[in-house]
């Protein structure tokens, strides 16, 4: 009975145990022994970086009976702090640290009834596409485990497509929710950049960060955003000043909605079968009543330099933070200065190393005009492109979430080549826009997402098209 529970909608398990008829507990323990049986072997998935099973099935007795995520397990990714696992970010910068405050998106799911199950693997401070970059080791897609599950919330996108849980929060700063969604097969959300609260989530590029949900249908990720929304600005001063909307019981028709297509989303390098999946789901809107409409955001082609310049250049800014002195690993060296030198070098990763330096010299005297003022302008561009499609009356677009499904480990040892499995979903990021991904289809087997990105703050009309979307396509999104 448990078992069976576990693999059905949030909202299925919360009412079980409000019924009395399951127990936080038994879920709990019934999660557990499902992730031992996905790390069983050479191909183990290891989606967790850190967890305790004691720890959950204490946290499951106490945890509240009534609320409406009610003795469902968690996972948390491992950059969102909470004060009873490490959050160590899949650094050994951060190797250990426990965190003495919450994040309140974690709060949140906590106080609805939530029970953590673990800390999830991801890229190393949130710095990559596939979660190769993460010092404990990567996470491997439970579709094939020769192939990457995205990054850099790669172990939340695992952990829920794998049956250990069907709720997971990641964080976003370029696609990092929505790419191993895709590549995942489930659902990822990003709401509007302040819709939820970044309290306590290690920061990776201010401007650009957003906590995010993954769940295995739309109406999990819905209940997730809804529990974890709202205002916070005791704690977060970029926090919205709105009340988080209903999005479980929004229109299951797309009467009167004019959904766009952005031609620079389709392009003619796209293969056929990723384009005909896409067509599909076209086919499916229009099926259900929404008109669409072709439509043009041209600054597109500079989403990838611009959000290259920005997030590094904010990531050297956050990341000075980790010195050896206040918290963190600390490595011996000759003096102070040696002591920095050898704590970073150490600490830090490859991947973290590149975009510290880069965002260093793009801010450096000389520099700053030529770089990360340009690379501002043009964001400001992509933000304008939005509003004007927007303006026109369109309600939603619709694109791929990414050009290709999930490769495989080792595929892309090319910085830059790594750095375009983001091409359609840093945009979102930039113009700090609400957007979502959620199966499709199949391409040679492997899931492909679909992309919705709505206006700032109509994330009801965003889950209106997923609702309708995953609605007409049932079974064959799967296929």
């Amino acid at each position: 009975m448990t078992a069976s529970l576990l693999a059905g909608a949030a909202a299925g398990i919360a009412a079980a145990v409000q019924a009395g008829t399951a127990t936080a507990v038994a879920l709990v323990a019934e999660s557990f022994r499902r992730g031992r049986e996905v790390n069983a072997g050479r191909d183990g998935l290891n989606a967790f970086v850190s967890s305790d099973e004691d720890l959950s099935r204490a946290l499951a007795a106490s945890a509240p009976c009534g609320g409406p995520l009610a003795g469902v397990p968690v996972a948390i990714k491992d950059n969102i702090a909470t004060t009873y696992l490490t959050t160590s970010c899949g650094s050994k910068m951060l190797q250990g640290y426990v965190s003495p405050f919450e994040a309140t998106a974690a709060r949140k799911l906590r106080e609805a009834g939530a029970v953590l199950i673990g800390k999830t693997t991801m890229d190393e401070f949130g710095m990559g596409s596939s979660t190769e970059h993460c010092a404990f080791g990567s996470a491997k897609n439970p579709i094939d485990p020769t192939r990457v599950p995205g990054g850099s919330s790669g172990g939340s996108a695992v952990a829920v497509a794998a049956g250990i849980c069907p709720i997971a929060l990641g964080s976003e700063t370029g696609g990092s929710v929505r790419q191993p969604a895709a590549f995942c097969g489930i659902v990822g959300v990003k709401p509007t950049y302040g819709r939820v609260s970044r309290f306590g989530l290690v920061a990776f590029a201010s401007s650009l960060d957003h906590v995010g949900v993954f769940g295995r249908t739309v109406d999990d990720a819905a209940l997730a955003l809804e529990v974890i929304a709202g205002p916070d600005t005791a704690h977060d001063a970029t926090s919205a000043v709105r009340e988080s909307p209903a999005l479980r019981h929004v229109a299951r028709d797309l009467e009167a909605m004019i959904i766009g297509l952005p031609r620079e989303y389709f392009p003619a390098s796209l293969s056929a079968e990723m384009r005909d999946r896409c067509d599909r789901a076209i086919a499916a809107l229009r099926a259900r009543g929404a008109e669409i409409r072709h439509v043009s955001l041209p600054n597109t082609a500079l989403a990838i330099p611009a959000y290259y310049i920005i997030a590094p250049a904010e990531c050297a800014a956050n990341l000075a933070r980790f010195d050896g002195v206040r918290y963190g690993v600390r490595i011996d060296g000759d003096g102070l200065v040696g002591m920095y030198e050898a704590t970073r070098s150490g600490g830090f990763g490859a991947e973290v190393t590149r975009r510290i330096l880069l965002g260093t010299y793009v801010l450096s005297a000389g520099y700053y005009d030529a770089y990360y003022r340009k690379a501002m302008q043009v964001r400001e561009r992509i933000r304008q492109d939005f509003a004007a499609v927007f303006a026109s009356g369109v309600h939603a677009l619709f694109t791929p979430t990414t050009p290709t499904p999930a490769f495989r480990f080792g595929e892309r040892s090319d910085p830059y080549a790594m750095y375009l499995s983001d091409i359609f979903t840093v945009t979102a990021n930039l113009a700090e826009l609400p957007a979502m991904s959620l199966p499709i289809g199949r391409v040679t087997g492997l899931p492909v997402g679909g992309q919705v990105i709505a206006p700032k703050f109509a994330e009801a009309d965003m889950f209106r098209v997923a609702y309708a979307l995953e609605a007409e396509l049932g079974q064959a999104a799967h296929r």
